[in-house]
């Protein structure tokens, strides 16, 4: 039996046939299918890929026998034999065509076949000499678009998407300042930045005014709009000096939750929730609830009055994934997920003393004391710490106890995981050592798993099998980490969810190092409410006495 496919390549086969069958101009319902399945398979923390051997896979929610075949057919032969077929008569990059703004299925199956246009430096071309325009519908401005669009894809490795740590602070500062407008009544986050995934498209920006065009104007002329995309007095695009694309829409106040709620998505949750009401006899929209049988519309400015009027507890934003949210909320059972204002202190950071650090220790300690921590772990690289430099750093640290007496201060290390499966830290400066965070950094694609596996030996998302390591943990008593470092964001939020499913208490932390990314660790526990843990499921929610506790029980 062949090595089984990861879950990434799956989606990726089942995701591809979806947009060659969109490009034909197929059924819908077929495509939608195929999509969901397709992002269901993500998801899964185990291998989909076993589950469909084992003929398990249709007990997975927008699976059913067909997709698991086709999964058989990745494992079996490698490829889905329809998308085989379907790539024999599609140019490869016609697909790419409709990752661009503006380019749906059927644009880009004409701009193959009637202009014969097959790459995307055929597709730049025909921009550049405006032979696009001589379709109907494109014009001058889908052109300047779709160049944009290229240039920036030749320089992202992701095109149009972005990460959670770019986007967060950028909407987080323009929701700021159209409250402070006179006209503003409401204004809110929406859509993946607002249910935290961890990358996003755009930025969505919901409000609701006494004055609309007011406010679409003044967020047009903010000073760091470099394009306005479109505008009029409800709805504004712009897009920032970095690139990013943010989407306004202004609507009536008793209408605001309403628009809040089907903006925020995500897709799969808002139609699970659609088609739940259809059964009920009402039909949902951006902008109420209508009962069909006596056109009665009921709209709110409360979006938690949205989710209770169609008899919902209110869901929070990071569970709606259609994941078994609904089904919880009908019955009132959604847990609390844990907040920011839980976590007691930070276990994973860095200063000066190691290379990337771009903060002192003092300025680091200084930055815990202000986010009210009361405790905090020093954990700087091993390898910048060795020949006589931890030993020092153990004296500045002790130096600096009596310069923070409210905060205390735990001595660590970040130590690496060799591809032995030892740590690379000797076990004698492990003994003077209050906290150990330990990670892969050289070789990663070397036994990733087993290295981890190995290291949790010791008695003081690279591409690991989460699974074992989950199971070794709990053997251990070790805790996993959710790292609030925005280019990684590990653990992933299935596999927090699977971890906490397990029985696994989790540490959620920053990673910081320089003093303002210690604000990453609200992107840690973003992902934690993702992953539907609680304040108990989180380690550092605890008091340090409370935490001890737990670690002896190792």
């Amino acid at each position: 039996m062949p090595e089984l496919p990861r879950n990434s390549d799956v989606a990726d086969q089942i995701e591809l046939l979806a947009d060659l069958l969109e490009l034909e101009g197929k059924d819908t319902f077929r495509v939608v299918a195929y999509r969901r399945a397709a992002a269901r398979v993500r998801e899964t923390s185990g291998s989909v890929a076993q589950l469909a051997l084992d003929g398990r896979a249709k007990e997975l929610q927008g699976i059913g026998r067909t997709i698991e075949e086709k999964i058989v057919e990745i494992v079996e032969i490698g490829e889905i034999q329809a998308l085989t077929k379907k790539k024999a008569g599609v140019p490869p990059e016609v697909v790419l065509f409709m990752k661009l703004p503006g380019l749906g299925p059927k644009t880009a199956a004409r701009i193959w076949r009637e202009l014969g246009v097959e790459t995307l430096d055929e597709l730049k071309a025909a921009a550049e000499s405006e032979r696009l325009r001589t379709l109907a519908g494109l014009g001058p401005k889908s052109e300047e678009k779709i160049l944009a669009a290229l240039a920036y894809q030749a320089e992202s490795p992701e095109p149009g998407r972005y990460l959670l740590g770019a986007g967060l602070p950028a909407v987080q500062a323009v929701v700021a300042a159209l409250r402070e407008l006179p006209a503003a009544i409401a204004v809110s986050e929406a859509g993946s930045v607002r249910r935290r995934k961890e990358t996003f498209r755009d930025l969505d920006i919901i409000a609701s005014a006494t004055n609309p065009a007011e406010l679409t104007e003044h967020f047009a002329s903010l000073k760091w709009v470099i394009d306005v995309a479109a505008q009029s007095d409800t709805k504004a695009t712009v897009v920032s000096r970095d690139g990013l694309r943010f989407d306004l829409r202004v609507v009536p106040p008793e209408s605001f939750g309403n628009l809040l709620q089907h903006f925020t998505g995500s897709k799969d949750h808002n139609v699970a929730m659609r088609e739940e009401a259809v059964r009920r006899g009402l039909s949902i929209s951006e902008y109420g609830v209508t009962n069909v049988e006596t056109g009665d519309v009921f709209r709110s400015a409360d979006e938690d009055a949205v989710y209770e009027f169609l008899g919902y507890q209110p869901v929070p934003p990071e569970l709606r994934e259609n994941s078994g949210e609904l089904e919880l909320a009908r019955r009132g059972e959604l847990p609390k997920l844990v907040e920011l204002r839980d976590v007691r202190g930070d276990l994973h950071t860095h200063s000066h003393w190691s290379a990337d650090g771009k903060s002192t220790l003092e300025e680091m300690l200084e930055g815990a004391v202000t986010r009210g921590y009361e405790y905090y772990a020093v954990t700087d690289h091993s390898h910048y710490l060795r020949d006589g430099r931890m030993q020092e750093q153990l004296e500045e640290i002790d130096a600096l106890r009596a310069r923070f007496p409210q905060l205390r201060i735990l001595a660590g290390v970040e130590a690496n995981i060799r591809a032995s499966g030892e740590v690379d830290v000797a076990d004698e400066d492990l003994a003077l050592l209050d906290w150990v965070v330990a990670s892969v950094h050289q070789a990663p694609d070397s036994r990733p798993t087993e290295r981890v596996l190995e290291a949790m030996q010791n008695p003081p998302p690279r591409d690991v099998d989460v699974e074992r390591v989950i199971e070794a943990a709990l053997e251990t008593g070790t805790f996993l980490e959710i790292n609030g470092q925005p280019d990684r964001l590990d653990l992933r939020d299935v596999h927090a969810r699977a971890a906490k499913e397990a029985g696994l208490r989790l540490v959620v932390s920053s990673d910081g190092h320089e003093v303002r990314s210690q604000a990453y660790v609200e992107l840690a526990v973003a992902q934690a409410r993702r992953g539907w843990l609680t304040k108990a499921d989180v380690v550092n929610t605890r008091t340090w006495k409370q935490l001890e506790k737990l670690r002896k029980k190792r």
